[in-house]
């Protein structure tokens, strides 16, 4: 059976997910974080992929970024995969695959759940136990986003940019968005959307989707009882 093919626009933000193989730690130590996001660092400018958010957790990675034209983000992820795995398998004594098949991935692009893949990414912590607040998790983006520390590698996204007029606004503004918990609707949605290649998308750009349906992809488009835009 022919794989599902992925559903990536340029200039539309991608949420992802990659996990290690059988649930297994890619992560072991410092080092292990320290050179993926150096790979990751190197190979967005490379692809032109503006990276939002991520959180390395133990065992996968949570990435949104947009890919600035057709094929950047497969380039990207194809590299980095193969990059680290090559890293990871020296350093460990280890052979054979790192990543559990493919990584899966959503189409994000309104506001509402753009916002909510920031915070989904960076309360992946929180949600594990792991921390009691995201800015406790070294591994994430939510230093830089929140303002405590600046690092040029990382993009605001449009609608983090709309938060306020200057950038000590929006990290205030973005910090007060973690002061309560997302809505159980909203992790749901981006959970099941990110597992089955849902666009989480405005009106607009749905049309525009379904313009763009393989040939023979019969019927409307329709929503999931999760309220998640998918093509039928």
């Amino acid at each position: 059976m022919p794989r599902a093919l992925r559903l990536v626009l340029p200039g539309v933000a991608v949420h992802l997910i990659q996990r290690g193989n059988n649930r297994s730690a890619c992560f072991r130590g410092d080092e292990d974080y320290l050179v993926y996001l150096a790979n990751l660092r190197q190979l967005s400018a490379k692809y032109d992929c503006a990276v939002h958010a991520y959180c390395l957790m133990t065992n996968h990675v949570h990435l949104l970024l947009t890919p600035g034209e057709e094929g950047a983000l497969p380039g990207l992820m194809r590299d980095l995969g193969q990059r680290y795995v090559q890293y990871f398998n020296r350093r460990h004594g280890r052979s054979g695959t790192l990543w559990e098949g493919r990584y899966r991935s959503c189409l994000v692009e309104s506001r509402r759940y753009v916002l909510a893949c920031y915070r989904y990414i960076e309360l992946n912590p929180m949600r594990a136990a792991m921390v009691n607040h995201p800015s406790s998790y070294l591994w994430s983006s939510h230093a830089v986003n929140s303002g405590m520390r600046s690092d040029p590698f990382l993009a605001e996204h449009p609608e983090f940019v709309a938060l306020a007029s200057d950038a000590t606004l929006r990290h205030a503004v973005y910090r007060r968005l973690f002061q309560t918990s997302i809505e159980e609707v909203l992790v749901n949605a981006i959970r099941e959307a990110t597992n089955a290649g849902y666009p989480l998308v405005s009106d607009a750009l749905l049309a525009r989707i379904g313009s763009k349906r393989r040939p023979g992809k019969p019927g409307p488009a329709a929503m999931s009882p999760a309220g998640v835009y998918l093509l039928s």
